[in-house]
């Protein structure tokens, strides 16, 4: 992590020209130059690029080792291209296609671009955390003999000042001073302005604030070596510019030169005429603009000096739209150059027409060596890292014995046992909870494996002698990652764990635990570790109103209609033990498997028989995404489909009708994520003319056309419901639509239309003529 070599500071302003001009063209060319088909605006973010290109010309060319991680804000994609385009590891036609079909995208993209993407981001804010909980895999890792000291690097975000409005931001703060995170540079593009306004003057003060009192160093930015020098002399005039308003600067900023004599002059006076004196308008333009984040001595010196691990917080002073003719403008969020703007840029860069896209135009014969010689010493990584997979042997693993439990006590004694099994795949599961891993019944894996903290931490229970079933000391071996009540955390945990394949070469095997009703609560972290296809196995539970005593505000309903639309996650909802052991190995498999992908588990605390099995014949239905349970006669009329908890409803009922419907089947769905999948899959293929048959289609296909399905689950009926449409088949869709409430489950099921009578009207609406 240590920068050794001085900086060639003439070099570095040429590369941050070069690469300002880049970004600059890059969108100008998709918005201007390239054919338009639908005639719709490609945008992009000129000066939210332009305002951070010496930012990243100093990280990049100067500062950055090459262990060091980044995640860099959504609107400077353009730059991060321009700078492996100048690497060498990104293509011309790349950069043309920008925001086309294949093409770099709009946003830094882990597996989208072809380019080394670190961190995805996108979703402002959570780009900005992840750094964090990756640099507490990196120490988890270390603490585990899985890595070398030599290895690590630090994980540094790059942040709009507009992200700072992100409440997950501060989540993430607390969570830093819980584990003593380290290694962070997290460096604010304080710009001021947004896609709306100006940024609100009072809050500057307080982000100060707030890092430092989580034990952060900060570090302000804010004036360049020639402005500072110049405000040194004229102590007045600092005063008068330090208490400036945001809005009032980013107008003079636009406004130019001529604009800032005459507020001095108005303000000030006299005691203006000092800082006045020997500056034209143009030089006056310039001076007021050079503020630290463009300032590249101000900005190596800076990052010179943090080479601890101390996690730092940079407020770098910029201007949005930095050397753009719209510079300040409050406006210029997606503001775009006109063509003779842009050519005036060019012009300007002396950059001959037709020699845009040639990696140092512009850059003379004298000049051109020291820049070539930065950009060969450039320590950061040039291609994208080999991922990490297909390393780990799964176990067989056998369900709990009992002949009732519940899915949620079996998953505890799954990992309980995993825990006492030896098994090598044991030692790379990390698990992570948001304070509630006893009720999710990971206490049993806690008291084999520990909890992990870089620092011993000793149970003091258990020292005074306390009875307590939970041993929670704490060491650098273990393997339990404790969080506080905040999912958005949880999700950017398991996503940061799910990548240390590719970060660090070393897979782990992340589980985390939940409430099923508060997957909501940390959606978009969700569907953020996923769009990196991070890899974890997801546990939720209890869930639905069969957890009737808590009430409506611990009752889930509409998660898995939240998975079937979520890509890179695989819904399971178990009845039985015995499927849920199959569902953990498949889960474990997918973790490995460079064609996997994540796995949610939506479990329950209700308590059923157990099956007799006179084979392994319903476990490949399982995996697959559902099984007949009770075979149907072949063509027959109806049938039950029923998932998870309710199957004991599902069966009764089944054993009650059958009499009268000897032919009547009981289809056990245990993903109808995977059966939609399949379904639609083969819809596509067929549409290519290819032969294809879904595992869907193949299980309904054993009833008669038109036949009717009762469908039933503990959840929204959308869940189920869509599979009329498979083959046309006629349904009564059975599930909850409204909030639940407390009470037991036969008043609950009897007023939600989930329990036996509700059943047989259904059939009955199916069968019996109006």
């Amino acid at each position: 992590m240590v920068q050794e070599s001085a900086p060639d500071i003439a070099s570095l302003k040429l590369l941050d020209e070069r690469l300002r001009f880049l970004s600059a063209w890059t969108i100008h060319h998709a918005n201007h130059v390239r054919d338009s088909a639908d005639g719709l605006k490609v945008g992009g973010h000129q000066a939210s690029c332009a305002s951070m290109s010496a930012l990243m010309a100093a990280l990049y060319f100067h500062a950055l080792g090459p262990n060091d991680r980044l995640a860099v804000k959504p609107h400077a994609g353009p730059l991060l291209h321009a700078i492996h385009y100048l690497l060498g590891s990104q293509s011309l036609d790349q950069l043309q296609n920008f925001r086309g079909f294949g093409g770099m995208q709009s946003y830094p993209s882990r597996t989208k671009d072809r380019i080394p993407v670190d961190f995805s981001t996108g979703s402002v804010g959570l780009g900005v955390a992840i750094t964090a909980f990756a640099s507490l895999v990196q120490d988890y890792l270390t603490a585990h003999g899985m890595m070398d000291e030599a290895a690590r690097g630090r994980f540094v975000a790059l942040i709009g000042d507009a992200e700072l409005d992100e409440g997950n931001i501060y989540e993430c703060l607390i969570e830093c001073v819980k584990h003593d995170v380290r290694n962070c540079w997290w460096i604010v593009d304080y710009n001021r302005q947004s896609l709306d306004a100006t940024s609100e003057d009072r809050m500057f003060e307080r982000f100060d604030d707030i890092f430092k009192a989580c034990g952060w160093r900060t570090v302000e930015l804010r004036y360049g070596k020639k402005l500072g020098a110049a405000l040194e002399r004229h102590p007045k005039v600092r005063a008068w510019l330090d208490g400036l308003g945001n809005a009032d600067s980013a107008a003079l900023l636009y406004q130019g030169g001529a604009a800032w004599g005459e507020r001095l002059n108005a303000d000030l006076g006299k005691s203006a005429s000092g800082f006045l004196e020997g500056l034209d308008d143009d030089g006056l333009g310039a001076l007021m603009s050079d503020l630290g984040g463009h300032c590249m001595e101000t900005l190596t010196q800076a990052f010179d000096a943090a080479q601890d691990d101390v996690p730092t917080l940079f407020i770098a002073w910029t201007v949005k739209g930095f050397g753009l003719p719209f510079a300040g403008h409050k406006d210029n969020h997606a503001g775009l150059m006109n063509p003779t703007q842009a050519h005036a840029m060019r012009d300007l860069a002396g950059i001959a027409e037709g020699e845009e896209w040639e990696p140092l135009a512009g850059i003379g014969g004298n000049e051109r060596p020291g820049v070539e010689a930065l950009i060969a010493a450039a320590r950061i990584a040039r291609d994208k890292r080999p991922r990490d997979f297909g390393r780990m042997s799964i176990p067989a693993i056998p369900a709990p014995a009992g002949e009732e439990q519940s899915t949620q006590a079996a998953f505890g004694r799954i990992m309980l046992d995993l825990a006492k099994s030896g098994a090598p795949i044991a030692d790379r599961i990390v698990t992570t909870s948001p304070d509630v891993t006893v009720s999710t019944n990971l206490g049993g894996w806690v008291n084999q494996r520990g909890l992990f903290k870089r620092r011993d931490m000793a149970d003091v229970f258990a020292a005074a002698k306390i009875p307590s079933a939970q041993k929670w000391a704490a060491s650098g071996g273990g393997q339990h990652i404790e969080l506080g009540i905040a999912e958005s955390n949880l999700f950017l945990m398991l996503a940061a764990l799910g990548l240390s394949g590719d970060l660090f070469g070393e897979r782990l095997v992340p589980v985390g635990t939940l409430y099923d009703p508060f997957i909501a609560r940390g959606l978009d972290s969700l569907n953020y570790a996923c769009y990196q296809d991070a890899r974890f196995l997801l546990v939720a539970t209890p869930s639905g109103i069969t957890l009737g005593p808590e009430g409506g505000a611990h009752q889930s309903i509409n998660p898995p209609l939240i998975a079937l639309g979520q890509p890179g996650l695989r819904h399971y909802e178990p009845a039985f033990a015995d499927e849920l052991a199959a569902m953990i190995a498949e889960a474990l498999r997918l973790i490995d498997d460079p064609a996997g992908e994540s796995t949610y588990l939506r479990l329950s605390t209700r308590v059923v028989v157990q099956p007799k099995r006179s084979d392994d014949g319903w476990r490949a239905g399982t995996l697959a995404g559902g099984y007949w349970l009770r075979e149907p006669a072949e063509g027959a009329e109806a049938a039950i489909v029923a998932m998870g908890a309710l199957m004991p409803e599902a069966l009764a009922a089944w054993e009650e009708l059958s009499v009268d419907l000897p032919g009547l089947g009981l289809l056990s769905v245990t993903s109808p994520d995977l059966l939609h999948r399949g379904w639609t899959a083969a819809q596509a293929a067929r549409w290519k003319g290819e032969r294809s048959t879904s595992h869907v289609e193949t299980l309904l296909a054993r009833l008669r056309p038109g036949a009717g399905l009762v469908t039933l689950c503990d959840a929204a009926p959308a869940s189920l419901s869509w599979l009329g449409g498979v083959l046309g088949q006629r349904v009564a869709p059975l599930g909850v639509e409204k909030f639940g409430q407390t009470g037991s489950l036969a008043d609950l099921y009897a007023a939600y239309r989930l329990d036996g009578a509700a059943i047989t009207e259904a059939v009955a609406e199916l069968l019996l003529p109006a």
